[in-house]
């Protein structure tokens, strides 16, 4: 499914290429001809790495023969010039390896998937696991670009920090938190008090939960919280981001993702979103249970093409059951136009996913034996009925 989505994905990495007709201060850029990427090779990939703050390669394979293929490559190719060009003065660099001309450099890089864009800052490299479109990856890189430890210096900031993305929160004696320890907010004394904040303690707050995992008080080490933040980093409640979609989607509970849509600016689809929230709540120390949360809003190239794969109405909020080989589906029956279901009828639903009794494969036996009729007997089949009786017919 991976595949499929990739196919589909490549008509949005030109979205910010086309000019759009709009007064002179609203315009979207557009790709200047001026080429920025480079080349990548053994003679210059040192070079690169020491000049620019961040440093990202596309790792690929050679240009193909093909028409078609050769086209998607040079829209990818577009996407990192445009992305290159709006950059221009954040001091990052842009490079394309090429996995067979180049392998001898893209061992020593440590560059593993073919297809996948790697981001080099300091002695870290990030794997870019989102959708490829300049848009996407410009926000990914200026986040890369901020320091990932974040100051919250009033109670008015703390509303922000466990929305949607995973936060630690940390205080020490002498506030002098190390930026590779995974964590993403430290606090000032006074607001670590109103969050019950103790010394040396760390609380990972999931995205919608009002609870946090503690790592008990003690001076910790950046092994410490780095184990333990990913232990939890795995969310019972995650939305699907662009800048991580194929990362989340890849992340499956034993091949299978429970996936929820619901429009968070619809009414029945906000109303359904807090249904989520509240099972996520009352679930989250279950290590079994993971929701992924789209927004078709977010992705409305993907929303014809989830309604047919799917069979679904996405105007309507939807939960399901999803194999992330086939993209086999089945969806709880909300048909019923007045109510949505309840967190208890949520909650007994997910048990049975869990417990196997809903089951991807369930109507895939069906379609084996509608394609081999022989290969049972109904009750009005003519195998079962008796060779000697006849058809009386109509008295």
């Amino acid at each position: 499914m991976l595949q499929i989505w990739l196919s589909l994905l490549s008509g949005l990495c030109l979205r910010l290429v086309f000019l759009c007709s709009a007064e002179e201060g609203l315009e979207f850029p557009n790709f200047d001809g001026k080429d920025r990427v480079l080349d990548i090779n053994e003679r210059n990939y040192k070079k690169a790495l020491k000049r620019y703050d961040l440093l990202c390669l596309f790792y690929h394979e050679p240009l193909p023969a093909n028409k078609g293929l050769q086209k998607r490559f040079q829209m990818t190719e577009l996407v990192l010039e445009l992305t290159a060009q709006v950059l221009e003065d954040k001091d990052i660099g842009f490079g394309m390896v090429d996995s067979q001309k180049d392998s001898k450099v893209a061992k020593k890089l440590g560059l593993e998937e073919v297809g996948s864009l790697y981001v080099f800052k300091d002695d870290r490299v990030i794997e870019f696991d989102g959708e490829l479109s300049a848009d996407t990856l410009v926000e990914f890189l200026l986040d890369v670009l901020e320091d990932p430890v974040e100051m919250i210096n009033n109670a008015m900031e703390i509303r922000f920090t466990t929305k949607l993305m995973s936060q630690c929160l940390y205080v020490n004696e002498h506030l002098n938190f190390q930026r590779q320890a995974a964590c993403e907010v430290k606090t000032h004394n006074t607001v670590a008090k109103h969050l019950s904040l103790k010394m040396n303690e760390v609380n990972f707050y999931e995205p919608f939960m009002e609870e946090p995992a503690i790592l008990p008080g003690r001076p910790l080490s950046e092994m410490d919280i780095v184990e333990f933040v990913t232990q939890h980093r795995r969310a019972t409640l995650r939305k699907l981001r662009a800048e991580n979609m194929f990362e989340t989607w890849e992340d499956d509970m034993d091949g299978i993702h429970i996936v929820a849509f619901a429009e968070e600016e619809d009414p029945d689809g906000y109303e359904f979103l807090e249904i989520l929230k509240d099972v996520a709540r009352d679930n989250t120390n279950n290590p079994e249970l993971s929701i992924v949360w789209i927004d078709p809003d977010d992705f409305p190239l993907l929303t014809t093409y989830w309604e047919k794969t799917f069979k679904l109405d996405l105007f309507r909020p939807q939960i399901g059951v999803v194999n992330v080989t086939d993209a086999d589906s089945v969806w709880l029956d909300m048909s019923n136009d007045e109510d949505l279901p309840t967190a208890e009828e949520l909650e007994d639903w997910i048990e049975d996913v869990l417990s196997g009794r809903v089951n991807t494969e369930d109507d895939d036996e069906f379609a084996d034996d509608q394609d081999n009729p022989d290969s049972y007997i109904t009750e009005d089949s003519d195998e079962s009925r008796d060779p000697d009786e006849e058809d009386d017919g109509d008295d």
